[in-house]
C-alpha cells in the first residue's frame, strides 16, 4: 500500500541565521521561526494526517506542536528524525570549524561518505542509512496513511537522495528551507518525490545549509 509523508524542516532559529552549526544542541525556533510554525500550521489546516510525528529537538518539536494545535492532535516524538550529529563542529559556524579543522572539514566539504567528524558524529553514510530506516518505518507502521513529519534540513537532504538516488558524492542542487512543505511517497517499496519545498504560505525562508 502506498504511504505518503509531509516531511517538514523546523523554523528558523538564531543559529540558522549565524550559519552556526547546530546538529544534535537543542536550539529553539526564534521568533521568525515561530511566525513560520504558525503560517504552516494555518496553511496545512485543511489536511488530513493519521499522525504527526517530530525529531525530539526543540525545534522540530515546536514546529510540529503548531500544526498539531491546529488539528488538534498529538506529536510523536523520536529521536531517529534528528539532526546529523556533527561532533566537534557542533556549536561553531562553518568558517570557525574550516579554521579549526582544516583537514576535517575538507573531506565534510567534498562529501566523503565514510568520513565522520573530531569528537564522534556521523559519517553520511551512516546518516543516510539512518534516515532511510526512519522512512521506512514511518510508512510500515502507517500503510496507506498520511503522516507529517517535522525534522531536519540534514535529514530532508538523505530523504530526496532517497528517493531520487542521487549519490552522497553529489552536491545539493535542490532547496532545502526553513518551514517548508515537501511531500513523498513509498508505493512498492520505492520513493519518490511528490512535492518539493512549497513556500507559498511563507514571506520568506531561509535556505543556509551548505
Amino acid at each position: 500500500m502506498t504511504a505518503r509523508i509531509c516531511l517538514i524542516r523546523h523554523g528558523e532559529t538564531d543559529w540558522n541565521v549565524a550559519r552556526r552549526i547546530q546538529g544534535h544542541t537543542d536550539i529553539p525556533l526564534n521568533h521568525t521561526g515561530q511566525e513560520q510554525a504558525r503560517l504552516l500550521a494555518q496553511s496545512l489546516a485543511d489536511e488530513r494526517f493519521d499522525a504527526i510525528y517530530a525529531s525530539d529537538l526543540s525545534r522540530a518539536r515546536q514546529t510540529a506542536e503548531a500544526v498539531a494545535h491546529r488539528l488538534h492532535m498529538s506529536v510523536r516524538l523520536d529521536p531517529h528524525w534528528r539532526e546529523r550529529h556533527y561532533g566537534s563542529f557542533q556549536a561553531l559556524t562553518y568558517d570557525e570549524a574550516r579554521e579549526r579543522y582544516p583537514d576535517a572539514y575538507a573531506r565534510f566539504e567534498a562529501r566523503v561518505p565514510d568520513a565522520d567528524f573530531p569528537g564522534g558524529g556521523e559519517s553520511l553514510h551512516v546518516f543516510l542509512e539512518r534516515v532511510r530506516k526512519a522512512l521506512d518505518r514511518i510508512a510500515d507502521a502507517h500503510p496507506g496513511g498520511r503522516v507529517l513529519v517535522a525534522t531536519h534540513g540534514g535529514v530532508l537532504d538523505m530523504a530526496h537522495r532517497v528517493a531520487t538516488d542521487l549519490p552522497l558524492e553529489k552536491r545539493r542542487d535542490f532547496p532545502i528551507s526553513n518551514a517548508t512543505v515537501n511531500w513523498l511517497m513509498r508505493e512498492d517499496g520505492d520513493w519518490r518525490i511528490l512535492v518539493w519545498d512549497e513556500r507559498s504560505h511563507l514571506d520568506q525562508a531561509l535556505d543556509e545549509l551548505p
